[in-house]
């Protein structure tokens, strides 16, 4: 009875010009969001490998000179181009995609796509997550609002169920006939998604666990919404009503829920302005952390405990270059400068991600869109594990290069030179992102939410299939 409920439901439907039209129309964005996706990826990752092998080949073809001279002339990294960024792009237009690596200096991440967007491109990306997050759950709504309602309206309901017909046998088969239809949509898009990723999968690069999670997340965001819709129209007492229930719905998840998330979790913690912070970096630099250790005392304190450990009386007298160990030393202290007040700013960052991911138990689609961003690789997390690989690999350069000119510059201060040489066994800069037990790990509370709202909604499904009454 299910099938033949289904069956009839799936054959009405795609008989209605009304779904045709509307299901072409999403499923032509689907298509071309994931083929402009492909394409932007493929081209942002061979400039990336591009413009990386050509920095790496300007810093080991610098000529001879101080190894720290070398350290002030650095080196771009560039953030790689995760394979799932052409299903949702997410902050990586605003998060930048190269850092400028040099001695003293920790620099923000630069490049930042969104900056040379049109002002069209500023009103929203067309991606493959938008159009599900979206499009899809509107397309959803349109078809089931009038599902039992009506049915109610038009009189039939009382013929189906006077046939004996079992509420919760004709709820199922409503939602079966309605994900058929929509598999109509989303399954070549499902193929073709998965087939660019095939094209594109590269050994360790392979992206295929992350996208079935990501599968999963949204057939439980999808599921929301079917359940849900259903589980209105078997409730309302006209098709209308049951309209303006669900369209309330959808646009506090799209329209409100974003950007309420976003002011109150500014409003709730505030963080400094850009020149604020780095004014304060640069004062506990020059004058110290706690306001009373400047850079001259550092500098004569670290050159007394060497003039005693060598059991010496000047500079010149020491076997090592003193310019190495007090350039050295004076980047372990920016470090621990940086470390602070960096991490404060990350504490601030990780409690506003808290407060929209605590939303999330209240708007499935905060929900959603934070697993999809943290499975395709382009949240907040992933640009801050990239910005923190691309420091602990230029602390590790510049010590390497210092450490350098401590050793076998001993009697020639600035005068040591280094040549090619030692720029060519420097380490190259190779950045691992999180793995898919760490991402999954991390985004248990969107998990958590969208199977809430699943069972939640599901259960209302089935409550109102047993309370259905022709005449409600």
């Amino acid at each position: 009875m299910v099938l033949s409920i289904a069956r009839k439901e799936f054959v009405d439907l795609t008989r209605d010009g009304r779904f045709r039209w509307a299901s072409a129309i999403v499923a032509v964005l689907l298509v071309v969001a994931t083929a402009a996706g492909w394409r932007n990826w493929r081209d942002v990752r061979e400039e990336h490998d591009r413009a990386q092998a050509e920095a790496r080949g300007q810093f080991e073809g610098q000529e001879e000179k101080n190894p720290h001279a070398a350290a002030h002339y650095g080196l771009y990294v560039f953030k790689p181009k995760p394979m799932l960024a052409l299903f949702d792009s997410g902050v990586d237009p605003y998060t930048g995609v190269s850092v400028y690596l040099e001695a003293h200096r920790r620099n923000e991440v630069r490049d930042r796509p969104a900056r040379d967007a049109t002002a069209l491109q500023r009103f929203g990306e067309l991606t493959p997550a938008s159009v599900l997050q979206m499009l899809v759950p509107l397309l959803i709504i349109f078809l089931a609002f009038p599902a039992i309602a009506g049915e109610r309206e038009q009189g039939t309901l009382r013929q189906v169920m006077s046939l004996g017909v079992r509420p919760s046998t004709l709820m199922a088969g409503k939602a079966l006939g309605l994900a058929a239809a929509l598999g109509l949509i989303l399954v070549p898009a499902a193929v073709l998604g998965g087939t660019l990723l095939a094209m594109g999968s590269t050994g360790p690069e392979h992206a295929g666990p992350d996208a079935l999670a990501l599968g999963a997340g949204y057939l439980l965001y999808l599921g929301i919404f079917l359940a849900g819709s259903l589980a209105v129209s078997a409730r309302s007492r006209t098709s209308r009503g049951a309209l303006v229930v669900l369209l309330g719905f959808w646009i506090a998840n799209a329209m409100i829920a974003p950007r309420l998330a976003t002011d109150l979790a500014r409003r709730a913690v505030g963080t400094p302005s850009s020149a604020e912070f780095a004014a304060a970096i640069q004062r506990d630099i020059k004058g110290g952390i706690n306001g009373h250790d400047p850079e001259d005392r550092r500098l004569d304190r670290l050159k007394q405990e060497l003039f005693r450990k060598h059991g010496v009386a000047t500079v010149e007298e020491l076997p090592i270059n003193f310019q190495g160990v007090a350039l050295q030393a004076g980047e372990e202290y920016g470090h621990a400068v940086y470390d602070r007040h960096y991490g404060a700013l990350r504490d601030a960052f990780d409690r506003q991600d808290a407060i929209r991911a605590g939303l999330g138990l209240a708007f499935p689609s905060l929900a959603i869109r934070d697993l999809s961003m943290a499975l395709a690789g382009t949240d907040n997390r992933h640009a801050r594990d990239f910005a923190d690989a691309a420091e602990a690999y230029r602390r590790d350069l510049v010590r390497a290069l210092n450490k350098d000119l401590e050793v076998n510059g001993a009697d020639l201060g600035f005068m040591y030179q280094a040549g090619p040489d030692l720029w060519r066994s420097m380490p190259r800069f190779d950045y691992e992102p999180p793995g898919l037990v760490a991402t999954l790990r991390h985004q248990w509370l969107a998990w958590l939410s969208l199977a809430a709202w699943s069972a939640g909604l599901l259960s209302l499904a089935r409550r109102s299939a047993r309370r259905l009454r022709v005449d409600a």
